[in-house]
């Protein structure tokens, strides 16, 4: 690149097709091009000029102007985000990498240059979350696109052409009016509603590191776009909704329902009963063996045990895992990999806990928790169990509602209980695996429940103080 051009005026080549040509020298480099017209050769001089003026460099190799040779480099947003997805796939947990795809895939239909011809939404989806930004490994071993390495079935094919084809570069995707756009997308869910805050949040943060990755790594922007945007998500409470947590009551019916679904259903009474007796999710407890249990002595049947938690085997699907299990086997969320949380059981899980190991073993691995056949527990099984215990509980208006709607509205019982009770907030966030910050975000009502009771004792105190 030099500063070292000249720009000399355009001659007429007579009996030429494009008679009209322009010559600059860059460096010790020659360049020409011919034109049909005389205009179309003075426009082009007068591009050369002005970038010079502008104080930009020319390549001596290409003889173009530094802006327009890094137009000329610069990739399209498809093939960036395609990039970036392989970059982190490598690194990153099945769940996360089905995070950075999905939120990819909602992005990346917005930078286009183009809605003409664009294909059904859901098969484009489709085709960027399962085939672009899905990774499977090529047979050198480095990990590629599964779109370029298996057979794609046509309409893929299809969808795959027509985004790559009309992608804009990442340059122009990084205007504000584009940036703006993706923040809408990614606040909306697929049937049009709002996206509670934390997903939008989460998508966010994906298209961020994304565009990251173009300013800190591959030097495509100068700037990072968001600056430019003064933008926060719809505002839609992550708060549990309460009126559709099951009480004690209902919780111990609902779990004695599963007990009464015959073999399969005894055998996940216990599964059930480490959600609301321990507040596990639900990949916790899938993941429970009997080494992470310390049972007091039966003859203590009022004594409290402890749990040791430090794993979970969320579900993802085999295809964004390396073991090609349909699940992930990490450490806690949100955790470091090795971080155990113990916590304190009641007699009533402890004596749970104590049957279901005399009665059904545990699995090779000292799983306690298995599928009717055998194999692991999967959330289609267990979830099934669920539903037929709801329809056997709750009145047919209440099964209509979201009432206990999923395994997972025991954990939100469980932590709901103890707040009630008036357990310590930051001894709540523990056993649960939460921080005190999420905890106050998803449980603000309950909390502040207790607002009376605080108040009343502050008052107290500031009496005493006044006596004394």
């Amino acid at each position: 690149m030099t500063y070292d051009v000249d720009i000399w005026a355009f001659r007429k080549r007579a009996r030429r097709r494009k008679p009209w040509e322009l010559r600059w020298r860059v460096g010790t480099q020659t360049h020409s091009k011919s034109y049909l017209t005389s205009a179309q050769a003075d426009g082009r001089r007068s591009e050369l000029m002005s970038a010079l003026r502008d104080g930009q460099r020319f390549d001596v190799e290409t003889g173009l102007p530094e802006r327009e040779l890094a137009a000329l480099a610069m990739p399209t947003w498809f093939q960036h985000a395609k990039d970036y997805a392989l970059m982190k796939w490598p690194g990153a947990a099945g769940k996360h990498r089905a995070n950075i795809a999905e939120s990819l895939a909602v992005v990346t239909p917005v930078f286009v240059t183009t809605h003409d011809g664009q294909p059904d939404s859901r098969i484009l989806r489709t085709a960027l979350y399962q085939w672009v930004f899905r990774a499977t490994k090529a047979e050198g071993g480095d990990y590629i696109s599964r779109s370029d390495a298996e057979g794609v079935p046509e309409e893929i094919r299809e969808a795959v052409g027509w985004i790559a084809a009309n992608s804009l570069k990442v340059d122009e995707a990084a205007r504000p009016e584009y940036v703006r756009a993706a923040f809408i997308a990614i606040s909306k869910l697929l049937n049009g509603e709002q996206a509670a805050e934390n997903t939008a949040n989460r998508k966010r943060m994906v298209l961020s590191n994304a565009f990251r990755y173009a300013v800190e790594e591959r030097a495509l922007l100068t700037r990072h776009p968001f600056f430019a945007v003064d933008w926060s998500a719809p505002t839609r409470s992550d708060e549990v909704d309460f009126r559709y947590v099951p009480g004690p009551r209902l919780a111990r019916d609902l779990i004695g329902a599963v007990a009464k679904q015959g073999p399969r259903g005894e055998h996940l009474e216990a599964f059930f009963g480490a959600i609301y007796y321990v507040a596990t999710r639900p990949g916790e407890a899938v993941a429970l063996r009997e080494e992470d249990f310390v049972l007091p002595p039966e003859s203590e049947p009022d004594a409290w045990g402890e749990v040791l938690v430090s794993e979970s085997h969320p579900e993802v699907g085999s295809g964004w895992t390396d073991s090609g299990k349909s699940h992930d086997e990490r450490g806690l969320k949100h955790r470091a990999s090795n971080a155990v949380r113990a916590v304190p059981i009641p007699p009533v899980y402890v004596r749970m806990v104590r049957s279901h190991i005399a009665r059904f073993g545990v699995a090779s691995d000292g799983r306690i928790f298995r599928a009717a056949l055998g194999g692991r527990l999967t959330s289609n099984e267990y979830c099934a169990v669920w539903d037929t215990a709801r329809e056997a509980v709750l009145s047919s208006k209440e099964a209509k509602t979201k009432m206990a709607d999923v395994p997972y509205s025991l954990r939100h019982a469980a932590i709901s209980l103890w707040i009630k009770q008036r357990v310590d907030p930051v001894e709540v966030a523990y056993r649960a695996g939460h921080s005190v910050a999420v905890l106050y975000r998803f449980y603000a009502k309950i909390l502040k429940g207790g607002s009376a009771r605080a108040n009343a004792l502050i008052q107290a105190g500031l009496e005493i103080g006044d006596d004394a």
